[in-house]
């Protein structure tokens, strides 16, 4: 008998919690559909920034793949191979 008293004191309270809960969840389903855009937005759109950033990257690779090309081509000097492409500098002595 005092449990039952107990559960039936603890509805008006837990009657709260189940009314916040269901306006939670209502106010998650009406902004899902914008936020759902506004992510779908943001995938497709680069900002200034990222693309600055990007094309950083990209300039970085290439001078990182010419300094390469560069020492190989000097070690092939060096070596008395080089190809057709490497331009040698000969050193005339003096």
């Amino acid at each position: 008998m005092r449990n039952a008293v107990l559960i039936l004191a603890t509805f008006p309270l837990l009657a709260g919690c189940v009314v916040g809960t269901v306006a939670k969840t209502a106010v998650d389903v009406v902004t899902l559909p914008v936020k759902v855009a506004s992510a779908g937005v943001d995938a497709a759109t680069t900002s200034q920034s990222e693309a600055d950033e990007k094309r950083g990257r990209e300039i970085r690779k290439e001078e990182e793949r010419r300094g390469k090309e560069a020492r190989l081509a000097e070690e092939r000097c060096r070596k008395g191979q080089p190809v057709p492409t490497d331009r040698c500098v000969s050193v005339q002595p003096r």
